[in-house]
């Protein structure tokens, strides 16, 4: 269950030139709250493979922090997040009734009381059918990382969801016979979060299948650093650099950027590179392989960080007084790629990216990014100009953490716009449709396009902005925004630019 699955091609990913539309699965439509891998997900992969789209793209699928939402700020690396199974997949499963399906959708019953009822329902199968048990146990001994994350997950539950640096010291630091006697009452709930990312697991595995059998590639997102607040973290903490209390000595940030004048603090723990080469770099091989069982294709968040990272002090107030330290980028590329194979990893290459992070990133043949947004400052030079784009890249619009289009377009001095109308194929084409043909005729391999410029959406449609904490992680689309009209205006473009595999152009095309 939940193997990695070889393309419908057959081939690694970007042997051709395709398209993709960038949109995180609590974006769809839903009449629960947020989206989820219910009936939405299947229509949205129906609308890709109309629109000859043979690539989507996905922000990382983990658990959030209560209150935040934010998918780069995760209680797990490797957990899926439980508010992304679908309702309407249980009741088809047998797990709800049709009648507590409409109490969810009246807020008579929470989306978490529906799961805690297919769980047990789960668990009154397992009791009842050997079979159905063993597929169960088995699916769990597999998952290496997930014993520690449901001992996580309690514990910190039963604690008032506070941060496990200020838990007990003896659970704190994981001393075995405090660990026994916290969790011995709580052995049900334990077994019920495992339950829980097993349902993930079986409904994300469905998604993946239905997607390979319509000729869609996954592409998953991969940040680099992980949560403090997390069971990664608190269950290996030899692995980060902390001080005896467990607290951080420096955290994870940029400085100044294109997004922020005082740099962007993320508070991430740094990792202790030289623990984890001791093991050959085990913690890194199993986080990617990980994602290799989700995913086609894996997006490294944050590339330039494996050849150096910004070390802010944990007691500054901003990201202004960091510095560069170098990582031992090489030696984790190496197992990286090792475990996740040839052709399967993209690099995030954005920021302050340097000689040294380029030729890392080429010395294991990683594709970069270039995203449109940033291409217009006045200068030749400019590697995310259209000119300057090598097929061994994927080439954005924007990305997550960018405006849409339309805001980017309205916010744009005159002298920048007639810099863009030098590089239109259709100068006087409206935008977000300009930049999307831009993306289009790209050089790049693969041409991404967030949801949101498809439905040429505006500011208020923006799904992050970097630095703020209120807001964002919030949009979502509507329930007929992907209609045949759309996908056969996609398709037009896919196919002009030679983005259509010649698989996707079989009977089944429209």
């Amino acid at each position: 269950m939940c193997a990695a699955a070889s393309p419908p091609t057959g081939t690694a990913p970007l042997d051709t030139r395709r398209a993709g539309v960038l949109l995180h699965p609590t974006s769809l439509p839903s009449p629960y709250g947020v989206g989820d891998l219910g009936p939405a997900a299947y229509r949205f992969v129906d609308f890709l493979a109309a629109a000859g789209c043979t690539v989507w793209q996905v922000l990382p699928l983990v658990p959030t922090h209560p209150g935040d939402g934010s998918p780069y700020n995760a209680t797990s690396a490797m957990a899926g997040n439980p508010e992304l199974v679908s309702l309407d997949e249980l009741v088809a499963q047998g797990l709800l009734t049709d009648d507590e399906l409409v109490a969810v959708a009246a807020d008579g019953l929470s989306r978490a009381e529906a799961r805690t009822k297919a769980v047990e329902r789960v668990l009154a199968r397992t009791d009842a059918d050997p079979d159905a048990r063993r597929e169960l146990q088995t699916w769990c001994a597999e998952q290496a990382w997930l014993e520690d994350y449901a001992t996580f997950v309690v514990l910190r539950r039963s604690l008032g969801n506070t941060g496990w640096s200020t838990w007990p010291k003896e659970l704190r630091d994981r001393e075995p016979e405090a660990l026994a006697q916290a969790l011995a009452p709580l052995q049900d709930e334990l077994t019920a979060v495992q339950v829980e990312q097993w349902l993930f697991a079986t409904q994300w595995d469905a998604v993946h299948r239905y997607a390979h059998d319509h000729g869609v590639l996954l592409f998953g997102d991969l940040p680099i650093f992980v949560s403090y607040d997390s069971a990664d973290v608190w269950s290996s903490p030899d692995l980060f650099l902390l001080d005896e209390e467990g607290r951080p000595t420096s955290v994870t940030g940029v400085p100044p950027d294109y997004f922020s004048a005082e740099g962007q603090r993320w508070n991430n723990p740094h990792y202790d590179w030289k623990a984890m080469a001791r093991d050959g770099f085990a913690w890194w091989r199993g986080r990617v392989a990980r994602q290799r069982e989700l995913f086609d294709l894996v997006r490294i968040d944050h590339f330039r960080g494996f050849e150096s990272s910004w070390h802010v002090p944990a007691d500054a107030p901003t990201a202004i007084d960091g510095e560069w330290v170098k990582t031992p980028g090489a030696e984790v590329l190496a197992a990286l790629v090792e475990t996740s194979g040839a052709g399967t990893l993209v690099a995030e290459d954005l920021g302050l990216i340097t000689a040294e992070v380029d030729d890392l990133r080429l010395r294991f043949g990683l594709p970069g990014m270039k995203v449109l947004h940033f291409a217009f400052d006045g200068e030749a030079d400019n590697a995310y100009l259209p000119e300057n784009h090598e097929p061994l890249s994927v080439v954005y619009t924007g990305t997550h953490d960018n405006d849409t289009t339309v805001g980017w377009w309205s916010q744009l001095d005159d002298d920048t716009r007639e810099q863009v109308a030098e590089h239109l194929a259709v100068p006087d084409e409206l935008m977000p449709w300009a930049l999307v043909r831009l993306a289009m005729a790209s050089s790049a391999q693969l041409a991404v396009v967030p949801a949101q410029d498809l439905l040429a959406l505006g500011s208020e449609s923006r799904m992050n902005t970097p630095g703020t904490a209120e807001g964002n992680w919030l949009w979502q689309t509507g329930t007929s925004d992907f209609d045949d009209d759309l996908a056969a205006r996609v398709r037009t473009l896919v196919e002009r630019y030679d983005r259509l595999p010649p698989a996707a152009t079989g009977p089944t095309a429209p």
